[in-house]
């Protein structure tokens, strides 16, 4: 803190504010670095598709597959056997009654049948899946 007398006789108190904007400099570096590995979801490959629309900012059941196979339902790991309960739980609270599907791009076709069949037996009749835009070629 500076004070400073001046010919009045007048006690004048600043405050020092460098250490202030010291730490909130600091603060902003930290939340710049840690903001773009902060990954929403479960970290899958996804395949690319040219024709593609905008899914929803955020969605209420997202089933996500993984290439070794590892099913998860909002981020909750989940297994075949209990799929079917789990995401059952999952829509008595959603609003709308869509299921987005992220499954990795070199997962086995017949795992992803499989899935789909597990969801159908538990009612589920709108299925998104969820692609990358592919780039456009350019002739």
């Amino acid at each position: 803190m500076a004070v400073s007398v001046g010919k009045t006789g007048k006690v004048t108190s600043e405050p020092n504010v460098v250490p202030l904007c010291d730490v909130l400099l600091v603060l902003l570096i930290i939340f710049m670095v840690v903001t773009p590995l902060i990954q929403k979801g479960v970290d899958v490959r996804l395949p690319d598709a040219l024709n593609t629309i905008n899914m929803p900012e955020s969605p209420e059941v997202v089933l996500s597959i993984r290439k070794d196979g590892t099913i998860y339902v909002n981020q909750e790991q989940a297994t075949e056997e209990n799929l079917q309960t789990i995401l059952e739980e999952a829509f008595l609270t959603a609003t709308e009654k869509k299921l987005y599907l992220r499954a990795d791009q070199n997962l086995e076709y017949g795992k992803i049948i499989d899935i789909i069949e597990i969801l159908k037996n538990a009612g589920i009749e709108i299925i998104g899946i969820i692609t990358e835009k592919k780039a456009e070629r350019i002739d």
